[in-house]
């Protein structure tokens, strides 16, 4: 459980950003609550965020029933481990659509056991269903058990959905597949992986996609006994293509312009407490003069650098990242709004003997004409283990 003040000139707010409750039987973990969650194959601490998840949003009330961790399949002698769940989660902030329902379902498997090179494959599948609009030119979106099972199999919605629906999938989806390999050099271990981002069917395979020039790659190399440095890391981002320019034309489907994380029927998209869910650099959507609600910014190239150590029991992160941004299909950005930096300098040191108590302090900066020029610092102070004791 944690909890955040919030200070500004109007008012004061207090809220618990985790508050869950856990419990497991044998392999299985079952959920309930808000809580901070590492999902993807992306590197925990150093990474710009996960194409669909990042840490970018505040944990969102979910029951999550699952094996969380990669666990060996009998028989395999641990060569094979595997690990998913499924996910019923709630939309609680206050948008344009209203009492949003997800849905989340993950498979991910591991090939190595004790090799020195291991494989990850894993499938992420969400969808924003359910809720109803603050618009009355909008119906209540279907809910019942059946569609939550036409949810599941990303079906097309029946006569009660909106024809849009019924002619597409019910509900706004979105797939990512990723690939991962790690290898083990004696205290070093380098890991690369890869995970895309798909909104139409039919679901390819990750290197057959319509838009394979899309995705987050990611390179870790980290050592463990050589605390000066011990985690590096680069990713790079790129979300331009989105199986190019046309979605249709001339009467010919071309199944482009996927527009990422926009939906037309969840205006505010894949989005939460006015966030973006999955890769950060993609800007937060905006009223343009006529109203409608899109997203200004989806097509990004990001370069990110990441490194942190241990300096005299001071632990630092430095994170870095370098983002040209296109706008979208519909709306080019002007050439001088493209190039934005992003850093974040962290330092914390750990104090055993003053109840395990952890202070920590983190200046940010951007800098660009995207969002303008601006700077912001966090102190904290952290407790851990026993409330009153070492």
């Amino acid at each position: 459980m944690s909890f955040i003040i919030l200070k500004n000139e109007s008012k004061n707010s207090v809220y618990f950003h985790e508050l869950y409750a856990k419990a497991r039987f044998s392999v299985f973990d079952l959920i309930i609550g808000s809580r901070e969650e590492h999902l993807g194959n992306q590197d925990s601490t150093l990474s710009c965020g996960g194409i669909l998840f990042s840490q970018n949003t505040r944990p969102m009330p979910k029951i999550t029933l699952g094996i969380e961790h990669f666990t060996p399949v009998p028989f395999t002698k641990g060569f094979l481990e595997i690990k998913g769940a499924l996910t019923h989660g709630y939309f609680t902030d206050n948008t344009y659509f209203q009492n949003v329902f997800l849905h989340h379902k993950y498979a991910y498997v591991k090939l190595g056991g004790k090799c020195p090179i291991h494989f990850h494959y894993g499938l992420d599948h969400v969808a924003q269903w359910g809720g109803y609009s603050t618009s009355a030119s909008i119906d209540k979106q279907p809910i019942n058990l059946h569609d939550y099972l036409i949810i599941f199999l990303g079906k097309s919605g029946e006569k009660d959905a909106p024809i849009g629906e019924q002619i597409n999938a019910l509900g706004n989806h979105i797939i990512s597949q990723s690939t991962r390999f790690d290898i083990d050099i004696k205290n070093f271990k380098v890991s690369g992986y890869w995970q895309n981002v798909s909104e139409d069917g039919p679901i390819r395979f990750i290197t057959n996609t319509m838009n394979v020039p899309d995705g987050l790659w990611g390179i870790t190399i980290r050592n463990p006994k050589f605390a000066l440095v011990n985690g590096i890391l680069y990713e790079y981002l790129n979300t331009t293509d989105q199986s190019g320019p046309y979605h249709d034309k001339d009467g010919i489907i071309y199944g482009g312009a996927d527009s990422y994380f926009e939906n037309y029927i969840y205006r505010s998209g894949w989005t939460f407490n006015n966030r973006i869910i999955g890769a950060p650099f993609i800007s937060l959507p905006t009223f343009d003069s006529s109203g409608a609600m899109t997203f200004l910014n989806n097509r990004v190239q990001v370069h990110h650098f990441g490194i942190e150590g241990d300096i005299a029991n001071y632990k630092y992160r430095i994170l870095s990242s370098f983002s040209k941004n296109y706008g979208n299909y519909s709306s080019v950005l002007d050439e001088k709004r493209r190039n934005n930096t992003s850093l974040i300098l962290e330092v914390k040191k750990q104090f055993p003997k003053l109840y395990n108590i952890e202070i920590g302090y983190t200046v940010a900066a951007d800098f660009g004409k995207l969002y303008g020029n601006s700077i912001g610092s966090l102190f904290s102070i952290r407790k851990t283990g026993d409330l009153f004791y070492y």
